[in-house]
């Protein structure tokens, strides 16, 4: 159990460092992953950034994720879901050009006037405040490569066994404080887990610019 996000982020930065961990970017997954990334890039002095996905909602369920698209287009799906709900290619196509877009607007409004950093070559920490389906974050992880990333490292300070297995073929590492058996949601790992406002996570963001 976790008191907040940062409180979160400050453990997740600890197991890290023991594990010997070495990177040169954080990105975190806005909003609930940037108190978590700021933490984890202060205790690890590196440079924070945001790489954003967004999920692609079943039809008539937009709760239900059948898919992530980033906001440069990289795109994962459940293949199984959308069989299994008839989910046709149109829509999907649809659905992943609209959130796409919806990803690079939200991605511009947190960095503001700030280029995004330069992933050529470097290794990457991809850090949320928590992985579930893990379809985000995954299409975070395709973003980061697509990006020029050599290394994707995922970091949370929770997510459930089946989520890790499917993000460890994907990225070169996934590093969780808590791996519970029995997950249900996110928000019951931490005593504090309101929503992140949009003006309190440019926040995190901003005090990149005195770096």
């Amino acid at each position: 159990m976790f008191t907040d996000r940062t409180e979160g982020g400050r453990q997740l930065a600890e197991v890290l460092e023991s594990r010997g961990v070495e990177a040169d970017i954080v990105l975190a997954i806005p909003r609930g992953g940037l108190p978590v990334g700021r933490a984890v890039a202060d205790a690890l002095d590196l440079p924070l950034d945001v790489v954003v996905a967004r999920k692609l909602g079943a039809p008539g369920n937009p709760e239900l994720a059948v898919g992530a698209v980033g906001a440069d287009g990289a795109t994962w799906i459940n293949d199984d879901l959308v069989a299994s709900l008839g989910v046709t290619e149109g829509y999907l196509d649809d659905e992943r050009e609209r959130q796409a877009e919806a990803a690079r607007e939200k991605a511009a409004r947190y960095r503001g006037d700030r280029p995004p950093l330069d992933l050529r070559g470097k290794t990457a920490l991809v850090v949320d405040d928590g992985i579930a389906t893990g379809a985000t974050t995954l299409a975070c992880v395709r973003t980061t490569y697509a990006a020029g990333a050599d290394r994707v490292i995922v970091a949370a300070p929770v997510a459930p066994p089946d989520s890790v297995e499917m993000l460890e073929r994907e990225a070169d590492d996934v590093i969780c404080v808590e791996t519970p058996a029995y997950f249900g949601a996110v928000g019951r790992f931490y005593r504090e887990f309101g929503q992140v406002p949009d003006e309190e996570a440019v926040q995190y963001l901003d005090r990149e610019r005195g770096r």
